[in-house]
């Protein structure tokens, strides 16, 4: 799969949510923008500081016009138990198969301790109103990010 780059169209997706139904990435076209990010798993010390970050900048992302969507391959019932814990006020999209993360290239080969294994990077998507793709943030620190993106979001 070659490499996203900005400017591009984002590939499209429709996947099961924590709100219970299928989100589409179609249905923000011409309303929001988009801030897509994939994250390796639910309720891990990096993912809830990402998470509670953009919990924590909600209003401003949503005064700039934008939606969060939170993905990774865990299923809806993690996903809602993680909404739950830290009070999220966004939706997490489940990717069970790695559809989305394999064609937005965030499926990889990671090493931890030695051993190789595929997971998430941590990466995220500001997607715009046209559905083409404005900036891309690869190998987030998950700390501060949420500042990084909402500064992205008030440049436009």
């Amino acid at each position: 799969m070659p490499k996203l780059k900005e400017g591009v169209q984002a590939p499209v997706f429709d996947l099961p949510s924590s709100a219970g139904k299928n989100i589409s990435l179609a249905e923000f076209k011409g309303a929001k923008k988009v801030v897509l990010y994939f994250y390796p798993k639910d309720d891990t010390p990096g993912c809830t500081v990402e998470a509670c970050g953009f919990r924590d900048k909600i209003r401003p992302i949503e005064n700039a016009d934008a939606v969060v969507l939170g993905v990774s391959p865990d299923g809806e019932k993690a996903h809602k138990k993680f909404i739950e814990k830290f009070k999220l006020p966004f939706v997490l999209l489940s990717d069970e198969d790695k559809k989305v993360c394999k064609a937005y290239g965030v499926w990889v080969k990671k090493t931890m301790y030695g051993k190789e294994y595929m997971g998430v990077a941590r990466t995220t998507f500001v997607i715009g109103k046209d559905g083409k793709i404005e900036k891309i943030f690869e190998k987030v620190k998950p700390d501060g990010h949420n500042a990084e993106v909402l500064g992205v979001l008030r440049e436009a």
